[in-house]
C-alpha cells in the first residue's frame, strides 16, 4: 500500500481514471458517457420484469402443499387413477397434449420422472400400460412459476473465460453473468441466472431469455473438513467422536469417504458413547452439501437454482456472487446465499467455474448467522476476508483461513445519516480498484426505506475505512414506492469494466434496473474519514 495520506490515494485514483477515460475516448471515439445516479427526478432504467411464463416442472404431492400442513393423499389418488378405465386413461392424456402443445415433451419427461418416484406405492408398476404410468406421473406434477411474483436483488459478475477489464476487441465490451432472485408462489425463491454485455460507456445490453426453465440434476455434494467437524458438534455429537469421524479426512471429501469412516466408527459403539448419534448428525450435515448440473448446451437463462434441502424450503435468496482471483491465478466464481425454512435462516456457499456445474455447501460461525455475508475477490495476506452483517445493524469485517469458518467480525461503519438510521448492510462484495475496496452499501431509513451508497476500504488493510458517501447513490423515486416490497432499492453486488461501475438492483423488490456510474465521480463524493 501506498504510504500517501488517504485523501492524496483518493485524488491520485481520480486522476488515474479520469486519465484512462480520456485515453479510451481517443481510441474508441466513444462520446462522453452519461452520468446516471439516480436522483429524485430522473426515473429508473428498468431491464427486468417479472416474467410469470417461465415455468418450472415440480414433483407434487397431494396433500403435502407447500403452503400449510398436511398429509400425503398420494395412496388415495393412485387408487382412483387405478380405478380408471383405459379409455378414461386416453382421454387424460389426450387433454393434457392439447393443454400443453408447446412444451409437451418436458411434460411427459418430467412427468416420467415422477412417476418413478411414485412407482414404489405401486404393485406391478412395471406392468401398467404406458400411458396409465404417464397419467400417474402427471397427477404428481405441477408447474411453479419461478418469478411469479417477482424478480429482484441481482448480482453481476465478469463471465468465464474472460480476464479482468478484458473486451471482445470490437467495442470495448465485456461479458456478463446476472444472478437473480426469483419469487414466485407462496413466497418461495429461487437463483436464477442472465447474461448480457457492458460497453466502455456503461451501456449494458441484456441477452434474450429462453422461456424454458430447468432445475438441473442433483449430485452428491463435497465437504469441508473444518466446517463439517464444528456443524456435527453443534448438532450435539460428542466432540471426541466427531474429531475420530473427520480428522483424517482430507481438506475436502466425498459421502463414499464420510461413510466408510462412519462405518469404522459403528464398529466401535461398544467402547465410545452416543456413535448412533453421531452418525445421525453426520449425516444430516452432509445432506446439507449437493451439487448441481446444468448440461452446456442449456442457456444461461434456462439455468434455476431449486430448493434441494430442508434449510431451503422457503427459498434461496439473495445470492452474493464475486469472481474469486486464487493466489496462482485460477478463477473460481462464490456465492453465499440464505437458505430460509420458512421460519429459520443458514448462511450457505455456491461454488462454480463455469455457471453450469455448482456446489453448495454449509458456512458456519458468528459471522456468517443472520444474512448478508459478501466475500472479497482475492485473499488478503494469506486470509479470506468477508463483509457481515451478523448484528443485523452495522457493516463489519471478517476473515477466515478456510472460507467456510467465520468466527468473529470486527465493526467497520455503524449508522450515522438519516437515511441508514435503521440498519447498514453491504450491497454486494467489494470492488478492487487503485484507491480501495470499494463497496456499495445499503441504508434503511424511516418508512424502511432502502437506498444505496459506498465506502471505501484500505486495499491491504480492509478494517480501514478511507471514506463513506454521505448522501446515497441511488435512492427510490418518490411517489413510486408501489411494488411487491415498496420504497427498496437493493443490489447483490456490481461489477467495474474500464471507468463504469454498473450496479444491477432489484427496485421494490419487483423489477431489476441498472445504473452506471463514472468511478471517478463516485470516488469524489466520498467524505474521507
Amino acid at each position: 500500500m501506498t504510504n500517501l495520506p488517504p485523501k492524496a490515494v483518493v485524488k491520485r485514483a481520480v486522476r488515474s481514471f479520469a486519465t484512462f477515460t480520456r485515453v479510451t475516448k481517443r481510441k474508441t471515439k466513444l462520446s462522453p458517457p452519461p452520468l446516471l445516479p439516480l436522483t429524485k427526478t430522473t426515473p429508473d432504467i428498468v431491464f427486468l420484469t417479472p416474467d410469470p411464463n417461465r415455468l418450472l416442472f415440480r414433483f407434487f404431492v397431494p396433500g403435502r402443499e407447500d403452503v400449510g400442513p398436511g398429509n400425503s393423499r398420494a395412496g388415495t389418488v393412485i387408487e382412483r387413477i387405478m380405478a380408471l378405465d383405459d379409455a378414461q386413461v386416453q382421454s387424460a392424456i389426450a387433454e393434457i397434449d392439447e393443454q400443453f402443445p408447446q412444451v409437451r415433451d418436458a411434460v411427459w419427461r418430467s412427468a416420467g420422472e415422477h412417476a418413478d418416484l411414485v412407482s414404489p406405492r405401486i404393485d406391478g408398476f412395471a406392468d401398467l400400460d404406458s400411458d396409465r404410468q404417464r397419467l400417474i406421473g402427471a397427477a404428481f406434477t405441477h408447474q411453479f412459476a419461478v418469478e411469479g411474483a417477482s424478480v429482484c436483488n441481482p448480482s453481476m459478475v465478469l463471465a468465464p473465460g474472460q480476464a479482468a477489464n478484458s473486451s471482445d476487441g470490437t467495442h470495448g465490451t465485456a461479458l456478463f453473468v446476472m444472478s437473480v432472485r426469483g419469487v414466485g408462489e407462496g413466497h418461495q425463491s429461487s437463483i436464477g441466472f442472465r447474461s448480457g454485455s457492458i460497453d466502455l460507456t456503461g451501456r449494458v445490453s441484456l441477452d434474450p431469455s429462453n422461456g424454458t426453465v430447468q432445475a438441473g440434476v442433483h449430485r452428491p455434494g463435497v465437504h469441508h473438513r473444518r466446517a463439517f467437524r464444528r456443524l456435527v458438534e453443534d448438532l450435539g455429537s460428542d466432540a471426541e467422536n466427531a474429531a475420530f469421524v473427520v480428522d483424517p479426512l482430507g481438506p475436502r471429501f466425498d459421502n463414499t469417504i464420510l461413510e466408510a469412516q462412519l462405518t469404522v466408527l459403528a464398529a466401535q459403539a461398544s467402547t465410545r458413547k452416543g456413535t448412533a448419534e453421531t452418525i445421525a448428525h453426520a449425516h444430516a450435515v452432509a445432506d446439507s452439501s449437493y451439487g448441481v448440473h446444468f448440461a452446456a448446451s442449456t442457456d444461461m437463462s434456462e439455468r434455476v437454482l431449486w430448493p434441494r434441502i430442508a434449510i431451503e424450503h422457503q427459498g434461496m435468496e439473495d445470492a452474493r456472487f464475486v469472481r474469486f482471483t486464487e493466489d496462482d491465478g485460477s478463477v473460481v466464481y462464490y456465492a453465499t446465499y440464505t437458505a430460509f425454512d420458512g421460519r429459520s435462516i443458514a448462511m450457505q456457499l455456491i461454488e462454480t467455474t463455469d455457471f453450469a456445474d455448482f456446489l453448495m455447501t454449509p458456512l458456519t460461525g458468528l459471522a456468517a448467522t443472520g444474512k448478508g455475508l459478501a466475500l472479497f475477490p482475492r485473499r488478503i495476506g494469506g486470509r479470506y476476508y468477508a463483509l457481515t452483517r451478523a448484528d443485523r445493524e452495522t457493516n463489519s469485517l471478517a476473515s477466515s483461513e478456510d472460507l467456510t469458518c467465520w468466527d468473529s467480525s470486527t465493526p467497520l461503519q455503524a449508522p450515522i445519516e438519516t437515511w441508514e438510521i435503521l440498519q447498514l448492510g453491504n450491497c454486494g462484495s467489494p470492488i478492487e480498484t487503485s484507491a480501495g475496496w470499494l463497496v456499495l452499501t445499503h441504508g434503511v431509513g424511516a418508512m424502511r426505506t432502502y437506498a444505496i451508497g459506498a465506502i471505501l476500504l484500505d486495499l491491504h488493510d480492509p478494517s480501514v475505512v478511507i471514506g463513506r458517501t454521505q448522501e446515497p447513490l441511488i435512492r427510490p423515486r418518490p411517489g413510486h414506492g408501489g411494488g411487491y416490497v415498496p420504497n427498496v432499492v437493493y443490489s447483490c453486488g456490481g461489477m467495474l469494466h474500464g471507468d463504469r461501475l454498473v450496479i444491477p438492483y432489484g427496485v421494490n423488490d419487483q423489477s431489476i434496473a441498472i445504473a452506471s456510474f463514472s468511478v471517478a465521480d463516485v470516488l469524489t463524493r466520498l467524505t474521507l474519514t
